[in-house]
């Protein structure tokens, strides 16, 4: 006899096809540090990067500041572009003129490890 369970068990996923909007400007990153623990990304946490989503004030980014890839929380207001962590042993950084700053993606999804 069939499981009471297998009804209720989907077909196979494809986790390409649910977590992947855009195959080409999609990427990972596995996740070092604790700056984001308290919006739910924790060390190890693989993240699901969307080059191609749009981007705004609040969405959690991953961006290269001076050479180096952080993933924060974007914030714009009045003309000022800044991030932050959701960590508070960690200051905001507001982003200058002079900083290298460039949005790499959107992180629409995290990964954890059960």
């Amino acid at each position: 006899d069939p499981s009471p369970a297998e009804e209720h068990v989907e077909n196979r996923i494809d986790l390409n096809k649910e977590l992947v909007r855009h195959p080409l400007s999609t990427f990972f990153v596995r996740v070092t540090g604790d700056s984001m623990s308290e919006a739910g990304i924790d060390e190890g946490d693989l993240l699901v990067v969307d080059k191609a989503a749009p981007v705004g004030d609040g969405h959690i980014i991953v961006a290269v500041v001076n050479g180096e890839f952080c993933v924060k929380r974007l914030r714009q207001a009045k003309g000022c572009v800044s991030l932050h962590a959701a960590n508070p042993r960690y200051a905001a950084l507001e982003i200058t003129e002079e900083m290298g700053f460039e949005v790499w993606g959107r992180v629409l999804y995290i990964i954890r490890k059960a």
